[in-house]
């Protein structure tokens, strides 16, 4: 996964000296220790695309000391921005410690995601299915293996996302130099969970999330709740607490005038800001641990709207138009530059089989160079714009059909880097971690709509 913040070692002296790229293309018409600093020198690829986000933290049943329960106050921009500021300040201070302390039970001085979901079982099944559970999965590992002994720096401003705690940094550390395997010991491997429910709920001992549905917040004597209760923060709801890791400062890496992750901002400009609707709404629907996004065929098909007007079979020739309005996203589709999308068409004979150089596409991504040096173009189709695919070619002999697909490659940007680090040998000792990963990255690509259209003397009609 590509870390925005840390292009990697094995680019070094392939990067330009600035950080400014050339020129992009136009879009077209038709078809020290880790734990430390943390400001990081922008070098590898390695990062998670979903949105971050909260659910709840249910009031427990039958507490032995009732507590009583308060609305909490109105919100304002700038208590949500002092709340923010506090809870992702980095480097994070050691949980453990804290957690043991307070006297909190086991759940937070392991920091096991396990042991969260033996209450929160819900929200624990929801994460486990999630990128945010595999944040460092082969692809991330398999090169800090290399990564870490050559510049512990860019491996901290990797792992500041997709393993955040002191603790997993810690471990992170111990398994890079004593080759444990992984899984072995939950203690050791924690940097193997990703972004884990401490990593966004626990701070200096005490666990935070958002307010309850009907807006209060536990108030009183909490000692006897479990993890004696939580602290309540409106600032779970906002969209700015997915920031941290998936919205670039100013001044932070561009390409081309435009920062490389710019989601956060992409939405404060689109209608879905404007309506009240923040990441969360759409990413934790319900307030459920999902974060699904682009490698989810029906968030896709939620995001753009699809119409197939004006198709016409004449003079030997095919002519038709896929629009595709980005309606759902209440970002750029795709927002980032990892995956691509195609919108494609054929023609087929009667048993369904693609007839030969009948096959027309039109790319839909950020399309950059793979050391992140350049932009190459960008057909990305804004909120509330449209795209518009043109279909034209001779009608082939034994044609009937014409099909267009919306094609998903979740990973291309991975499945190339991966191929590319095996190919000219720059894996090193995470050679068989990044072989993994370029496995997954090469299967994860799927279809996301699809419509066949019979031809008729001058006209198409759907099937």
């Amino acid at each position: 996964m590509l870390c925005q913040r840390s292009i990697g070692a094995a680019w070094r002296g392939r990067l330009p000296g600035g950080h400014n790229a050339t020129r992009g293309v136009e879009r077209r018409a038709t078809a020290q220790p880790l734990r430390g600093r943390l400001d990081g020198v922008r070098l590898f690829a390695l990062a998670s695309l979903l949105m971050l986000g909260l659910a709840a933290c249910d009031r427990p049943g039958s507490p032995t000391v009732e507590a009583t329960t308060v609305a909490a106050p109105a919100p304002t921009a700038s208590s949500n921005a002092a709340f923010l500021a506090r809870h992702w300040a980095r480097p994070f201070a050691p949980q453990f410690a804290a957690a043991a302390g307070s006297g909190a039970p086991s759940a937070l001085a392991t920091l096991d995601p396990a042991a969260c979901g033996a209450c929160h079982a819900a929200q624990h099944a929801d994460w486990r299915g999630s990128l945010h559970s595999r944040a460092m999965g082969p692809g991330v590992a398999g090169q800090l293996v290399t990564l870490a002994a050559a510049d512990p720096a860019a491996a901290e401003s990797c792992i500041r996302c997709h393993a955040p705690l002191a603790e997993q940094a810690d471990a992170l550390a111990t398994s890079l130099s004593t080759d444990v395997p992984p899984g072995q010991d939950a203690a050791v491997r924690l940097d193997e969970h990703g972004l884990l429910c401490a990593g966004c709920h626990l701070r200096a001992g005490k666990v935070y999330g958002p307010l309850r549905r009907d807006g209060s917040a536990p108030a009183g004597d909490t000692a006897a709740w479990p993890h004696q209760g939580w602290t309540g923060a409106r600032a779970f709801e906002d969209a700015n607490f997915c920031a941290p890791c998936h919205q670039f400062e100013p001044g932070d890496y561009a390409l081309n005038g435009k920062l490389l992750e710019n989601t956060v901002e992409e939405w404060k400009s689109s209608r879905h800001a404007r309506e009240g609707r923040s990441c969360q709404a759409c990413h934790m629907p319900d307030r459920r641990h999902l974060w699904r996004g682009i490698h989810d065929p029906e968030m896709v098909r939620r995001a753009v709207t699809i119409e197939l007007p004006g198709v016409q079979a004449a003079g030997g020739r095919l002519t038709a138009e896929m629009r595709l309005r980005n309606d759902g996203a209440g970002h750029y589709f795709p927002t980032y530059v990892t995956p691509r999308v195609f919108a494609e068409a054929d023609q087929q004979d009667a048993a369904g089989r693609t007839l030969p150089g009948t096959l027309r596409r039109y790319e839909i991504s950020r399309q950059v160079s793979p050391d992140l040096a350049r932009e190459i173009a960008d057909t990305r189709i804004a909120p509330g714009a449209q795209a518009v695919f043109t279909y034209r070619a001779p009608r082939a002999g034994g044609a009937v059909a014409l099909t267009f697909r919306l094609r998903v490659e979740p990973d291309a940007f991975y499945r190339n880097l991966y191929q590319g680090l095996l190919d000219d040998g720059t894996a090193g000792a995470g050679e068989a971690q990044i072989r993994r990963a370029l496995q997954a990255a090469s299967n994860s690509a799927f279809i996301a709509y699809t419509q066949r259209l019979a031809l008729v003397d001058g006209r198409a009609d759907a099937l």
